[in-house]
C-alpha cells in the first residue's frame, strides 16, 4: 500500500493541464494606467445603470401598491373610522 504525503502534487496540480504564466510575463501585459481608468469608468457606468433600474422598479412598485389600495378603498380620500368598540 502506497502512502501519500504532503510533498506530492496537490489536487489543483493534478487537474490543471495548462502551465501557470510567469509573474514576470503578467507584469508586462498591463503597463498602462489608462486601462485601469477605463475599468473604473465602466464600473461607474454599470453602477449608475443598475441604480437607475432599481429606482424605476421601486417607483413602479409603489405606484402599483397605491393603485391597488385605491381600488380596494374606493378611490381613497376616506378617513379611517374606529372599530365601534369603546376604547379601541
Amino acid at each position: 500500500m502506497e502512502r501519500s504525503n504532503s510533498f506530492g502534487t496537490s489536487w489543483a496540480d493534478q487537474w490543471d493541464y495548462g502551465s501557470d504564466p510567469s509573474p514576470r510575463a503578467r507584469g508586462r501585459q498591463d503597463s498602462g494606467a489608462g486601462k485601469k481608468q477605463g475599468g473604473v469608468e465602466k464600473t461607474k457606468a454599470a453602477a449608475a445603470t443598475g441604480l437607475r433600474k432599481v429606482k424605476e422598479g421601486t417607483a413602479s412598485g409603489f405606484q402599483w401598491i397605491k393603485d391597488k389600495y385605491k381600488k380596494k378603498n374606493g378611490g381613497g380620500g376616506k378617513k379611517q373610522e374606529g372599530s365601534g368598540i369603546v376604547g379601541y
